[in-house]
This record gives C-alpha cells, sequence and structure tokens, in this order.
C-alpha cells in the first residue's frame, strides 16, 4: 500500500485583511462611485450609477476599461464619437479619474458603524489587522489619514499601485501576509463588499466574507438605506447575498459590525483542521 501524508493548521486566526470603502469606511461606497459618473460625463457619455459599479473593488484603470466594454457603454460612446472607446480614452478618462477623486475622498470617509469595535475585539484575540484597496497609493495616504483621525489604522495598508495586478488577484493580500508577518495562509480572513474583493480572498486561499448591505453591491449611504421601507430592503438584502455567495464567499453577513461570530465559526473550523 501506498501512503501520503499532509499537514494541517489547527492555530488560531492570525489576521484580518479588511478592505476599505464599503468595508470600513464610506457606508455605500459612494467616493469612487461618483467620480466614475462624473468621468463618463466629462468625455460626453453618460453613464448609470449601476454601469459606474459594475466593476468595482478592480484597479481604478482597470475599473475604468471594464465601464467601456458594458454593450450600452461602448454603443453611446460610439454613437457620440463615431468609433468604439480604445486605451488611449480610457488613458485620459483615468487622468481625469485621479485628481477628481483626490479632492473628493474626505467627503466620504466616516468610519462605518462597528468597525472600531471590531477591530478593537480582533486585536483583542491577537489578530493583527492588514487591509486591501483598488485606490492608489496617494489616494489611500489620504484613506489612511482620515481614519486614524478617528481612532482607526490598520498594521498594514497594501494599494493596488503596489503589487503587479490588483484584484481579483491575490498580490495585494500576500503582501499584507509579508509585511503582516504571518502563516499560514489559511489563517487569514479577507473581509471586502465587492465580488472582485470576494475572488481576491479565494486566489490567496484565505477564508472571506462579504459585506452585502454597507458597500457596492446595495450602493446607498446609510441614511438612505435606513429610509428605505422594510420590503425594499429585504429585496435589496437578497440580491446582495445572493451575488455574494455565488462569488463563493464563505460566509455573507450585513456589514462589518457583523463579522465577529464569523471569527468565532472559522476558529473553531481551524481547530477541527478545516480549510477555507
Amino acid at each position: 500500500m501506498t501512503y501520503s501524508y499532509r499537514r494541517t493548521y489547527r492555530g488560531p486566526i492570525q489576521a484580518a485583511l479588511l478592505d476599505w470603502a464599503g468595508t470600513t469606511m464610506d457606508f455605500g461606497c459612494m467616493a469612487p462611485a461618483v467620480v466614475f459618473v462624473k468621468v463618463f460625463e466629462r468625455a460626453g457619455v453618460p453613464i448609470s450609477m449601476e454601469e459606474a459599479r459594475a466593476p468595482m473593488g478592480a484597479h481604478k484603470r482597470v475599473h475604468i476599461q471594464k465601464v467601456t466594454e458594458l454593450d450600452g457603454v461602448k454603443a453611446r460612446w460610439t454613437a457620440r464619437h463615431g468609433r468604439p472607446p480604445g486605451e488611449k480614452d480610457v488613458d485620459r478618462m483615468f487622468a481625469d479619474f485621479v485628481p477628481l477623486q483626490l479632492d473628493c475622498l474626505s467627503e466620504y470617509s466616516e468610519l462605518i458603524p462597528g468597525t472600531l469595535d471590531v477591530v478593537r475585539t480582533l486585536r483583542g484575540r491577537g489578530v493583527k489587522i492588514g487591509s486591501t484597496t483598488g485606490y492608489l497609493r496617494e489616494m489611500m495616504e489620504i484613506n489612511v489619514r482620515d481614519a486614524k483621525k478617528q481612532g482607526y489604522e490598520p498594521d498594514s495598508a497594501v494599494c493596488a499601485s503596489d503589487v503587479p495586478a490588483g484584484r481579483p488577484y491575490p498580490y495585494m493580500c500576500l503582501q499584507n501576509v509579508i509585511n503582516l508577518q504571518v502563516s499560514p495562509l489559511e489563517a487569514c480572513v479577507k473581509i471586502d463588499d465587492t465580488v472582485p474583493g470576494i475572488e481576491e480572498g479565494l486566489s490567496a486561499s484565505m477564508w472571506t466574507i462579504g459585506l452585502a448591505i454597507s458597500g457596492n453591491e446595495v450602493g446607498l449611504p446609510l441614511a438612505e438605506w435606513r429610509a428605505l421601507a422594510s420590503a425594499e430592503q429585504a429585496s435589496r438584502r437578497s440580491r446582495a447575498y445572493e451575488r455574494m455567495r455565488m462569488a463563493g464567499a464563505h460566509y455573507v453577513v450585513d456589514t462589518i459590525a457583523d463579522v465577529l461570530p464569523c471569527f468565532d465559526d472559522i476558529a473553531a473550523r481551524l481547530a477541527r483542521g478545516e480549510q477555507p
């Protein structure tokens, strides 16, 4: 008979990697969405908020390119300019995007309720806090500064511009692992409000928690979400949960305020020798 043996990690959770907009700050992930709409408007091709949000989570230049590839946007662009959008158009819009985003980030920097309590609890359990974002480094510096004023400061902050490729590739997660000096990968939990962010965590062989309400899937500021009728909330919640589950998230909850029971369950699963 031939046997093979496999090591199994049964230790504690060592790191939580959190997204920024829509996860820890900017309820509704509004800052990038409003700027994408403005950038395409300047290019003479208005887009809807739904179109602006479709690729959310990707590197911002990649995001713009993916919006231009949407059938409706491509058709309107061709009707307006007499040709489909190309690389030079994407470059030009990305150049417009950067200063517009830098100018408005602080307007959307309020921490999402529950962020500070969850981070404090996780650190009390010995869990290190990393972060990933589709923002560029100069944008991230604004978020880090504004978050620090409110009491939130992750141990590591990695941007899409810091690595060879952003989401859904795992490189930002892996750079966080290096920065935080944690191992193995199954001892890490990735939390995100976008499908590419969940795919990023899965690609990195980590546990994943999708946030259905506070970010891109519902796409409403907190006050507007709270103002919805309960039936409308239920309908939007159901769609968002389904999207996150279809993306492969191990767990789906409303907001970061609801993640601690997921950590308890992951810890129990690790102790049993389970892997993501």
